[in-house]
């Protein structure tokens, strides 16, 4: 008996604590409001730069609005979906910078490093994959 009532209190809590958590619409509308707004500042640093430092910069601003995005849904709708779906632009965003990075190298080099950021970037999705199926 003293195990049911303390599953019961453990899931109650459990419940308050997601109910708790929740954001509101307005306060999804900011947060969605602030990532835009980050992102053009992070944007507009980038065009100070030249080159394929300005090529990596954009790169790493458009992965980290993408990944903020995502989180942001993940905490307004949270789900296993959302949660995978963070884990997917984190992955995504990662390749895309590591990817472009590599234009800095040349030849074998830079052969090598793109080989790199496929395999990191195809061992990050098998992850998610694997979570995926013990979800």
């Amino acid at each position: 008996m003293k195990k049911h009532l303390l599953m019961i209190a453990l899931a109650s809590t459990c419940f308050m604590a997601t109910q708790a958590g929740a954001m509101t619409k307005d306060e999804y509308k900011v947060a969605k409001e602030k990532i835009e707004a980050d992102y053009k500042a992070d944007k507009a640093q980038c065009d100070a730069m030249k080159d394929n430092a300005k090529d990596v910069c954009q790169k790493e601003a458009k992965g980290k609005e993408d990944v903020a995005k995502a989180e942001l849904e993940q905490q307004y709708k949270p789900s296993d979906a959302h949660a995978r779906k963070v884990a997917e632009e984190k992955a995504k965003a990662t390749y895309e910078v590591a990817k472009e990075k590599c234009d800095d190298q040349a030849g074998d080099a830079k052969a090598a490093c793109v080989k790199q950021a496929k395999a990191d970037e195809a061992q990050a999705k098998a992850e998610i994959k694997a979570k995926k199926k013990t979800m």
